[in-house]
């Protein structure tokens, strides 16, 4: 199963005080728009998103169809393709994917600890 790209999506109080934070760390802004409180933020492979008010926990994110830089991969699995192997696994879903479509979807898991886990296809 390859689950494309990965970064932590945070949930902050104060976006602009959490750029300058991971600015300091070395992270500089690579998408996103602080205006619509969202940033995504990168120092060479590590990727960590930084969303004010959009949700409350903490959220492990990865993208089917893109490498590191947001490219697209030549070849990777589909979204539905990894949740119907999960699904086949007994593995809860607690949104799913419309597996009657193509291209960008997305749906949720939790861990064992319940962290969510959002794997996202843009794509």
């Amino acid at each position: 199963m390859k689950l494309g790209a990965f970064s932590i999506s945070l949930s902050v109080k104060d976006i602009n005080v959490s750029k300058e934070f991971y600015e300091n760390l070395g992270f500089k802004v690579f998408a996103g728009e602080i205006a619509k409180n969202y940033l995504i933020m990168k120092n060479e492979n590590s990727l960590i998103g930084l969303f004010q008010g959009m949700f409350e926990n903490n959220i492990l994110t990865f993208n089917p169809g893109w490498d590191t830089e947001a490219n697209k991969l030549k070849k990777f699995d589909d979204v539905r393709e990894i949740q119907r192997e999960l699904k086949e696994k007994g593995t809860k879903l607690e949104s799913e994917a419309d597996e009657s479509t193509s291209g960008p979807a997305s749906f949720v898991i939790l861990d064992p600890d319940g962290n969510s886990i959002l794997i996202d296809q843009h794509v």
